[in-house]
């Protein structure tokens, strides 16, 4: 899962800029997604991911890791693109029910990037994610992700990134 893990807090201290709304708004008078979701943001945090899947597919092959997964060019892709994709989803609804930039919004915004990811597996790559995700895989991904959540943006608020620890 880091290939999608990691683009959200690399987007988050590599964004600003011009956002992908381009400031418009939707027929509800809200925002798309808001000014947290930019340009910027979007292509580094997706160039983060897949270079993380690069690696993993380097070390596989180069050292034999049996731990990592077996990765393909696709998966890596599809999980860095789906997680921001799921995380700009997750935008535009929370605009929709009248929630700020930074408001908590329980479960969806843990689990929207993993959501975003498998569902562009799902269109992509299928095979690739019925063969590596089985049933023990994705109860770790369900217990680790919250967690990894709140730990990755305690520190982006320490270190002034995010405006909120959560």
């Amino acid at each position: 899962m880091l290939p999608a893990y990691i683009p959200n807090p690399i987007a988050a201290l590599c964004g600003g800029g011009i956002p992908i709304d381009l400031g418009r708004n939707y027929s509800d008078g809200r925002r798309l997604f808001g000014d947290g979701k930019t340009y910027r943001g979007l292509l580094i945090g997706v160039l983060a991911g897949i270079a993380v899947g690069f690696f993993q597919i380097w070390l596989k092959s180069t050292y034999g890791w049996d731990f990592l997964p077996s990765h393909t060019l696709i998966s890596v892709i599809a999980l860095a693109i789906g997680a921001l994709l799921g995380d700009m989803a997750k935008s535009f609804f929370k605009r929709r029910l009248g929630k700020g930039r930074g408001e908590q919004w329980p479960v969806a915004d843990q689990y929207d990037l993993v959501a975003g990811a498998f569902f562009l597996l799902l269109i992509v790559d299928p095979s690739w994610l019925f063969m590596t995700i089985t049933l023990p895989i994705l109860i770790m991904i369900l217990i680790l992700t919250p967690i990894l959540h709140r730990v990755v943006n305690i520190i982006g608020y320490l270190c002034h990134i995010k405006d909120v620890p959560w």
